[in-house]
């Protein structure tokens, strides 16, 4: 299968957000702590019952429409993936952005805001390229380090980026307060 990934600008993101990111939730992370958190923390999956599909897009201020309503992403990359002339994915990477918390104000840090695949097409090695192109995007701005957020019911994703070298930097507890079942993890990695 011939996908083509393109670098195209924010302009984009109306027809990059038509690309459903809704997934299932089977399975979730819970998050046992070692010794009163002091030992650690260890990640231990869980059957969720129901299962149910999530949709980050549906989340009040959320989606790819919404990101310019919050945040000047001129310097934001977005890179989309296509079959023929059929959008089937696409990654956006934060860059150099006053007030994005986990850019931490620097310069030489990118963040994977966003990556999603047309739901006909995961698991064909759309999101690995997708990825790739994304750190390359941040290597190309001199960017020492990468980050990544997702949620402790993303259980796919997270060993999609443990697969792709991330390492597991932070996990929050409470960055969701209108989504009280679900775990922040920025998955971190060196790329400089």
């Amino acid at each position: 299968m011939e996908i083509k990934v393109i670098e195209e600008t924010v302009k984009a993101l109306k027809d990059y957000g038509r690309v459903s990111i809704a997934f299932r939730v089977e399975t979730r992370f819970r998050v046992d702590e070692i010794d009163n958190g002091l030992g650690g923390f260890r990640l231990v999956e869980e059957r969720v019952h129901p299962p149910y599909v999530k949709d980050y897009d549906c989340d009040k201020g959320e989606g790819p429409t919404r990101w310019r309503n919050q945040w000047n992403i001129d310097h934001w990359g977005v890179l989309s993936a296509f079959y023929g002339n059929h959008r089937v994915g696409g990654a956006v990477v934060a860059y150099d952005t006053k007030n994005v918390f986990m850019l931490e104000g620097r310069k030489d840090l990118a963040a994977l805001w966003d990556i999603r695949v047309h739901p006909d097409f995961r698991g064909k090695g759309i999101g690995a390229k997708l990825f790739q192109r994304a750190v390359d995007w941040a290597k190309s701005r001199n960017c020492r380090d990468f980050k990544v957020e997702t949620q402790n019911i993303n259980v796919p994703a997270c060993r999609f980026y443990a697969k792709r070298g991330c390492k597991l930097g932070a996990i929050n507890r409470y960055a969701y307060p209108n989504h009280i079942n679900e775990v922040q993890l920025i998955w971190c990695m060196s790329i400089g």
